[in-house]
C-alpha cells in the first residue's frame, strides 16, 4: 500500500466533514471549557454507523467462543484475522488529531483500551457484561495502572492492593494521570494480591469496576499542558469491596491477566500513536505552507525564504515517513500480521518524536503569531508533547528495542 484508495479518501473526507462542522466550532469550549468530548464521539460513532458495527462485531466474536467453549470447532464462519480494513480505524483517528487529539486519546482509552483488557483475559460472562457498551461508548471507559509513586516502573512500584476476604476481595489504593477518569462509568484497575509478602514478589491482578461503587472516588479533571479535550484524573480507593465476578479472568492465575494484559494494551496504545502523529504533522504543514505563502517580511513571502522552504521540506519528509509507517500497520493487519513489542516500540518512539518535532518547527515558522493562542499550531505543539511520554516514555521505548536486537 502506498497510498489511500478511493474508498478511503471517501471517507476521510466524509470525516473531514463531521470534523468541520461538528467539532471544529466546539473546539473552543472542547478544550477550554471544561466540556467533555463524549457526546461528540458517540454523534460520530452514529453518524458513522461505527456503534452499530463494533457490536455486530462484538456479537460475532462472542458467538465463536461460545461455540468452541461448547466443544465445537468453527469452520467456515472463523473470522479472518485480516478481514476488517485498518484503514477505515485509522482515518478517523488521524483526522481528529488534526483538530482535538486529546479527544482521540479519549475515545482510544474508553472503547479501544479499557475493553480490550476484559476481551484479552476476561471470561465470556464478563466480555458480555462490560464490553458491548464500552465498544459502543454507552458507556466511558477508563485503565488504571499509573499511581502517584510510579510512573514508567509502573508495576515495580505498584502499591493498589487487593486483599482476600473469603470470597470476595477488598480493594486500596490511588492512581492518577488517568484519561477518563473523572467521567469514567466502567474502571479496568490493576493492583497487587496482597498475601503478608514483599510487594515484589506479588501477584499483578486486575478487577473491573463500576463508578458509584461504595468507596470509590472520582476527581475532577486535571489541569494539563495539552489535550484538554481529553479528560485525566485521579482515582482513589478506600476499601472498596468486589466479587471474584468482577477479577478479569476469574483467575488468580497471572499467565491469564495482570501483568501480561497490561503489556498486550501497551502494545496496541503504541501502535496507535503513528496515527495520532500523522494528523498533527498534517495540519502543521498544512497551516505552515498557507502561512509562508500569506506572510511576507522584508517585501516579500516568507515562502521565498530558503530558511523557511527547509521547514517546509522537513515537515513532508516527516509526513511521508509516518504515512508510510501507517500504511505498514494496515497492510500487516489486511495480513492478519501484529507487530512485536519491539516493532510497536520502535513505530511510536520515532512517530512522537517527529510530531514534536514538527509541531515546534510549525510554531517557529508562524513566529510570535505561532506563540498565540489564536493560531492552531500553539495547541498542536501541547497536544504533540504527550505522544513521548504516555503509553511508555521514550526511554522505555528505546530500552525496549534495545533489549529485543540483543538478546
Amino acid at each position: 500500500m502506498y497510498q489511500w484508495s478511493d474508498e478511503h479518501l471517501m471517507l476521510r473526507q466524509a470525516v473531514r466533514d463531521f470534523v468541520d462542522k461538528e467539532i471544529v466550532p466546539k473546539k473552543e469550549e472542547l478544550e477550554h471549557g471544561d466540556t467533555p468530548p463524549y457526546d461528540v464521539l458517540r454523534l460520530m460513532f452514529s453518524t458513522f454507523g461505527m456503534d452499530t458495527m463494533a457490536r455486530a462485531g462484538f456479537d460475532a466474536r462472542i458467538a465463536r467462543e461460545e461455540r468452541v467453549a461448547a466443544g465445537e470447532e468453527p469452520s467456515d464462519d472463523k473470522p479472518s484475522r485480516g478481514g476488517t480494513d485498518a484503514a477505515f480505524t485509522m482515518l478517523p483517528i488521524i483526522e481528529l488529531c488534526r483538530h482535538c487529539p486529546g479527544m482521540v486519546t479519549a475515545m482510544g482509552v474508553s472503547m479501544g483500551l479499557t475493553p480490550s483488557a476484559i476481551m484479552a483475559k476476561g471470561t465470556i460472562a464478563q466480555k458480555k457484561r462490560w464490553v458491548p457498551e464500552l465498544l459502543t461508548m454507552e458507556k466511558i471507559g477508563a485503565w488504571a495502572i499509573t499511581e502517584p509513586g510510579s510512573g514508567s516502573d509502573a508495576f515495580g512500584s505498584m502499591r493498589a492492593t487487593a486483599r482476600r476476604d473469603g470470597d470476595e476481595y477488598i480493594l486500596n489504593g490511588s492512581k492518577t494521570f488517568i484519561t477518563n477518569g473523572p467521567y469514567a462509568d466502567t474502571i479496568v484497575f490493576f493492583c497487587k494480591l496482597d498475601e503478608g509478602n514483599d510487594l515484589k514478589d506479588r501477584k499483578i491482578l486486575s478487577f473491573v469496576l463500576d463508578s458509584g461503587m461504595p468507596g470509590l472516588v472520582q476527581t475532577k479533571p486535571m489541569r494539563k499542558m495539552g489535550m484538554h479535550s481529553s479528560p485525566t484524573g485521579e482515582l482513589f480507593l478506600d476499601d472498596v469491596r468486589v466479587g471474584r465476578d468482577r477479577l478479569i479472568g476469574e483467575t488468580e492465575d497471572v499467565s491469564k491477566g495482570g501483568r501480561e494484559s497490561a503489556k498486550a494494551t501497551f502494545q496496541q496504545e503504541r501502535s496507535s500513536v503513528a496515527a495520532m502523529a500523522l494528523g498533527i504533522i498534517e495540519r502543521c504543514l498544512e497551516l505552515c505552507t498557507q502561512y509562508a505563502k500569506d506572510r511576507e517580511q522584508f517585501g516579500q513571502r516568507i515562502g521565498d525564504f530558503q530558511l523557511i522552504q527547509q521547514k517546509l521540506a522537513y515537515m513532508e519528509v516527516a509526513r511521508m515517513n509516518v504515512q508510510n509507517l501507517v500504511f505498514r500497520t494496515i497492510e500487516m493487519a489486511a495480513a492478519g500480521e501484529s507487530m512485536t513489542f519491539a516493532e510497536a516500540s520502535a513505530m511510536k518512539l520515532y512517530s512522537a518524536q517527529t510530531a514534536v518535532a514538527v509541531a515546534l518547527e510549525a510554531v517557529q515558522l508562524h513566529g510570535g503569531n505561532g506563540y498565540m493562542a489564536e493560531f492552531e499550531v500553539e495547541q498542536l505543539a501541547r497536544d504533540a508533547k504527550v505522544l513521548q511520554i504516555y503509553g511508555g516514555t521514550d526511554e522505555l521505548q528505546t530500552i525496549a528495542i534495545a533489549r529485543d536486537l540483543l538478546k
